[in-house]
């Protein structure tokens, strides 16, 4: 019997686009938060934008009005994940779609951020050590993130390796592997729960992003982007 090799590099990328945007309000009264408009472009194309001509297996997630979601990314070479019932929240809605993503490690990116620099995917793949590595996480200091409140999100140690604490602030792109996925036994969970996993195996690591980056969660951190791109 011939064995299929698990691939070391990230082939795939999930795009997570699911979410009620509760805090976009009264935006997303009417649209998917992904569907709001940055400087005449939706969400959702600006973090497809991170690819920078990687060939990549695009996969999006969608719960909250889905029907927008797909008749958004229609006629382009993207899967949709739709996702019935309960939200599955990042970590449930990643296993939910391994069957379209494939085996190895995945980009998984977030859908409510803008960047004026570099594009982010290809950054994590040069960074990206399978040897060492489960989970690569970019960052931001916090002088180079727009519309983010608090005191950044992880600490990184000599290695490079990430572990919650005042410090760089995640910007939503990671690679991932995800066979651990399968020790979770909730079917609704946060990415979190698959970090921590990482954590404890000490192969959960952090790069940072030389640019800036914006948080568009609310409805004033749109101009906030915005201000930004023209920078």
């Amino acid at each position: 019997m011939r064995l299929t090799q698990v691939p070391d590099t990230p082939a795939s990328l999930m795009l997570f686009a699911a979410g009620f945007g509760h805090r976009m309000r009264p935006l997303t009264d009417d649209r998917p938060k992904p569907l709001i408009e940055v400087a005449g472009r939706s969400l959702l194309d600006h973090a497809l934008a991170q690819r920078s001509g990687l060939a990549l297996t695009c996969v999006v997630n969608a719960h909250y009005r889905a029907d927008e979601i797909a008749a958004h990314v229609a006629g382009r070479d993207i899967a949709l994940s739709r996702e019935d019932g309960e939200i599955l929240e990042t970590g449930g809605g990643l296993r939910h779609a391994l069957p379209l993503l494939g085996a190895g490690p995945v980009f998984a990116l977030n859908t409510d951020a803008v960047w004026h620099g570099p594009a982010a995917l290809p950054l994590l793949a040069e960074a990206w050590d399978p040897a060492r590595m489960d989970g690569l996480l970019l960052c931001v200091p916090r002088d180079r993130a727009r519309g983010h409140r608090g005191q950044g999100d992880f600490l990184l140690d000599t290695e490079g390796r990430a572990t919650p604490g005042p410090g760089l602030v995640y910007t939503g792109a990671q690679i991932l592997r995800t066979e651990l996925l399968s020790e979770i036994a909730a079917s609704s969970f946060s990415v979190w729960e698959l970090w921590k996993l990482m954590m404890a195996r000490g192969t959960f690591h952090a790069t940072t992003y030389p640019g800036l980056w914006c948080d568009v969660g609310q409805p004033e951190s749109i101009a906030l982007a915005e201000e930004m791109l023209h920078e």
